[in-house]
């Protein structure tokens, strides 16, 4: 019969396989931005996240395991996502803010991973582990809200085509509030925001 540990495990390989895959995906996420603050955020989590894949190695350690990865085909799914979106909007106003979306939902299901495998460390009593696989998970929740800062101080602007890439609005911004109701929506779990234009 399976074990909790055999899940922490399974899942541990499975963050393992998507950790790497996301160092692969980042600069590439970082060369389809436009904007100089975004390619900047995204440059920093990729430093982090080359930490993390270091961090995964010493929690398989605390273990007395090996570290090996399991395809994490949720994470594929989601780079794959990614990819075919920077495809589509290269050169729309949209860019920025459809590479945000894309990061927010790889964020999302490292938040939601690394939380169950922080609680699970911790019900296995392996306070070495727990701590380190807290340390990504707040990284991650950190990235995730800097993403969202992004999108609510312009690149959500900047999508409708109301911004000139720099963050200033251009001539027919108020034009075109008269015609778009609200802004796309970050997808965070940072603090609700109201993110409406105002009329």
């Amino acid at each position: 019969m399976k074990s909790l540990k055999d899940l922490f495990l399974d899942e541990l390989a499975d963050m393992y396989d998507a950790e790497q895959r996301i160092v692969k995906a980042l600069p590439k996420m970082a060369k389809a931005a436009t904007c100089d603050d975004l390619k900047a955020v995204i440059q920093s989590h990729l430093k982090e996240t080359e930490g993390h894949v270091k961090k995964l190695e010493q929690v398989f350690q605390c273990f007395d395991k090996k570290a090996k990865g399991k395809t994490c085909e949720a994470t594929v799914g989601l780079l794959k996502e990614g990819d075919e979106i920077a495809a589509e909007f290269k050169g729309s106003p949209a860019i920025n803010a459809a590479l945000i979306g894309a990061a927010q939902k790889v964020e999302h299901y490292e938040i939601a991973s690394y939380g169950c495998l922080h609680e699970w460390a911790e019900v296995l009593d392996n306070q070495k582990a727990a701590g380190l696989l807290k340390q990504i998970l707040d990284e991650e929740k950190q990235a995730n809200e800097s993403l969202n800062e992004l999108a609510h101080a312009s690149l959500n602007d900047e999508a409708l085509g109301e911004s000139n890439g720099n963050g200033s609005p251009d001539e027919s911004a108020d034009e075109r509030r008269g015609h778009l109701p609200r802004i796309i929506r970050p997808v965070g779990t940072g603090r609700s925001r109201d993110l409406s234009v105002k009329r």
